[in-house]
């Protein structure tokens, strides 16, 4: 492969192709000749009649996608679970170390503390998320003039995530000129100094987590509104209160769409890395005095230390697919329990009444 490379890259440059273009055009000449001969074969196959033409139109609609996850995705992975027996720096050629990479990762005492900082950030935000956001969809579920303007202003927020998001809570938690700060000092509470407290650096960044609880806000209000009224009416007529009217009817309907917030939450603050990584170099960088430590050192920004500052390659990988089993594990998890509180009406097992078969002679 790197020999067919070096020969596009001669023949561009025998052109008079600028070199900055190389990279570019050593890519796409390859995945475009894979596409046509690809087609090709398609057409081939469909005229000949081995092929329906309209298997052939459903593997071509599918192919760029299955192109780009083997190229983009499934051949990284793979890539790095190999890098991940070997000790590689970037400059010198990698060393076969086996499992030593994971030996290591077992006895390091910051992949400890990242998990323990990376799992408690994920059990206490995502079900605040879940009840917050919740809450204020069934509060945008009434049917009010303006409603839809109050709707907008809740999901606006989550527009503004990422860095933007973490540099705009670094002035709200300023233990000095901060929102928050100045309100507690309204009431004569001194506040903490939150990101340069490692008491309350992580606390904070639960607080800045229910920032974007508006996006699964429309996810829970299209749930609501897609309970059937009847439901409600017949409860209702059975003299079922306003609670028991949410928690036998609304939560069971609800429970899907609740699950499905569940998994996706779990799943990305387990990857957690935005906040963690600009709080800290901007702690380092002179915006204040103090450091949050290691309450904010999450798994992936371990990770992403062991890589690109200490270029520990290899062990970065290690930690890589060390994240990848958890999180599988944890959703498998989540989804074996999902058996005993979620909800699905068309998917209610049948009952199955034994029957007696009388042989007759």
């Amino acid at each position: 492969m790197g020999d067919i490379i070096a020969a596009i890259n001669a023949a561009l440059t025998a052109i008079g192709i600028p070199e900055e273009l190389d990279a570019i055009l050593s890519f796409t000449i390859p995945a475009a000749v894979v596409f046509a001969l690809f087609y090709v074969a398609l057409a081939i196959l469909a005229k000949k009649g081995r092929m329906t033409r309209s298997t052939a139109a459903f593997w071509g609609f599918i192919f760029p996608w299955i192109f780009g996850f083997l190229v983009f995705t499934a051949g990284p992975m793979v890539y790095s679970l190999g890098l991940s027996f070997f000790d590689w720096d970037l400059v010198s050629a990698p060393t076969f170390v086996g499992f030593g990479n994971y030996v290591t990762a077992a006895q390091d005492p910051y992949v400890g503390k990242a998990l323990q900082v990376t799992l408690l950030f994920a059990v206490v935000s995502v079900p605040l998320q879940v009840v917050l956001s919740l809450a204020v969809a069934m509060l945008m579920n009434v049917k009010v003039k303006g409603i839809n303007i109050f709707r907008t202003i809740w999901y606006l927020p989550s527009l503004v995530t990422g860095v933007a998001q973490v540099a705009l809570f670094l002035w709200v938690f300023n233990p000095k000129y901060g929102l928050v700060n100045g309100v507690l000092g309204f009431f004569g509470i001194d506040g903490p100094s939150w990101f340069r407290d490692p008491n309350w650096a992580l606390p904070a960044v639960i607080l800045m987590s229910l920032w974007t609880v508006g996006g699964n806000m429309v996810i829970y209000l299209a749930g609501l509104q897609d309970v059937p009224a009847e439901l409600h009416e017949a409860a209702q007529l059975d003299g079922a209160g306003q609670f028991r009217r949410f928690w036998n009817v609304t939560l069971p309907q609800l429970s899907p769409v609740i699950f499905f917030n569940v998994v996706t939450g779990l799943i990305g603050a387990l990857q957690t890395f935005t906040q963690g990584y600009i709080i800290q170099a901007a702690l380092q960088t002179g915006s204040g005095t103090g450091s949050s430590g290691t309450a904010l050192l999450f798994f992936v920004l371990y990770l992403y230390q062991n890589a690109f500052n200490y270029f520990h390659m290899g062990y970065a990988s290690a930690l890589a697919w060390i994240l990848f089993v958890m999180i599988m594990l944890l959703t498998l998890l989540v989804f074996r329990g999902s058996s005993f509180w979620v909800y699905y009406e068309s998917a209610r097992p049948a009952r199955k009444d034994r029957v007696r078969r009388v042989r007759t002679r």
